[in-house]
C-alpha cells in the first residue's frame, strides 16, 4: 500500500481492507452470524459454506416496559410519558416567596460630592454657554471633574472580603 503525502491514495480500498479484516474477527455481526459461522467453519461439506445467513427476528416495536426505570445517575426518577403529560408544575399555588431585601445604607457625604463633581463634569461638558464660560474653558474643567467623579468612585470600592468575613471558609455569595 502506497502512501500519499497525507495518506493512503486509494481510500476506498484500504477501507475495504479494514473492514473485511474486522468481519473476519467477527466485529460488526450479530451473535447469531457468529455461532453460525463458528458452526460452518467446524462442517466440512459441499453445502456448508452455500447456506443463507439466519437473520434475527425483530419485532417492528420495542417491548413496553410497566415498571418505571431504576432512578439513577441518568434519569430524573420519572418517566418521559409522565413528565410530558402530567399536571404543569408552574400552574401550582405554592410559589417562593424570596425575603424582603435588607435596606439601601444611607449614602455619604463622600457619595453626595461624586454625584455632584460627575453632574458639574457632564453640564460643563453639554452647556457651557449656559454659566458663561467659554468652550475652551469648560472642556478642560468639565474632563477633569469627570476624571475626578471616576477616580473617587472607584477608590470607594471594596477590596478583599467583607468585614468579619472568614476567609477559610470559602467562596461567599
Amino acid at each position: 500500500m502506497s502512501r500519499g503525502k497525507d495518506g493512503p491514495e486509494d481510500v476506498d480500498a484500504t477501507f475495504a481492507e479494514i473492514v473485511a479484516d474486522l468481519r473476519a474477527g467477527g466485529f460488526g455481526l450479530p451473535e447469531d452470524d457468529i455461532a453460525d459461522r463458528a458452526d460452518t467453519a467446524g462442517a466440512t461439506g459441499a453445502g456448508a459454506g452455500n447456506e443463507p445467513r439466519k437473520t434475527p427476528e425483530r419485532s417492528p416495536e420495542p417491548p413496553a416496559v410497566d415498571t418505571p426505570p431504576e432512578p439513577g445517575w441518568r434519569s430524573g426518577g420519572t418517566t418521559w410519558d409522565t413528565t410530558m403529560f402530567s399536571d404543569d408544575p408552574a400552574d401550582d399555588d405554592e410559589h417562593y416567596v424570596p425575603p424582603e431585601p435588607p435596606p439601601l445604607p444611607r449614602p455619604k457625604m463622600g457619595a453626595f460630592l461624586i454625584l455632584l463633581l460627575f453632574l458639574a463634569g457632564l453640564f460643563l461638558l453639554i452647556l457651557p454657554g449656559a454659566i458663561g464660560v467659554g468652550p475652551t474653558v469648560a472642556t478642560p474643567l468639565g474632563i477633569l471633574a469627570l476624571a475626578t467623579a471616576i477616580a473617587l468612585l472607584l477608590l470607594r470600592v471594596r477590596q478583599g472580603p467583607p468585614p468579619g468575613a472568614d476567609p477559610s471558609t470559602g467562596a461567599q455569595v
